[in-house]
């Protein structure tokens, strides 16, 4: 075992009382996130802790993989953001049906789907 069981309360600690996501404890010890998961149990289950439901860090959404994307977004307006939202739903209905338009709306590119 690459930690002792006093370390891997302690990460389960940090990761039950929200100091990090068991995410960012997988990153920070080298261990899988299912790991972490069962050190926060582990902490949870030896200080007869409830569980911690319905609460979920905002940590593991794609928003801290692309930090200028992120800032693109807090600096524009209502206008552009709505504007923005809707070019997205759009592209994704697109996607569903099975093309994707390029550049002007002039080029259109069909999906080639393979059914057995």
């Amino acid at each position: 075992m690459k930690y002792t069981k006093e370390q891997r309360l302690d990460i389960g600690r940090r990761i039950y009382y929200s100091e990090i996501s068991r995410y960012e404890a997988a990153e920070e010890y080298g261990i899988s996130e299912q790991t972490s998961r069962n050190y926060m149990r582990m902490y949870r289950d030896a200080n007869r802790l409830p569980p911690k439901r319905g609460q979920r860090s905002i940590s593991a959404l794609s928003f801290k993989k692309e930090p200028a994307e992120l800032d693109e977004l807090k600096s524009m307006t209502k206008e552009e953001l709505i504007q923005e939202l809707i070019k997205a739903r759009i592209t994704e209905a697109r996607l569903k049906k099975g093309y994707e338009v390029k550049g002007d709306g002039t080029v259109i590119l069909y999906a080639s789907k393979t059914t057995k």
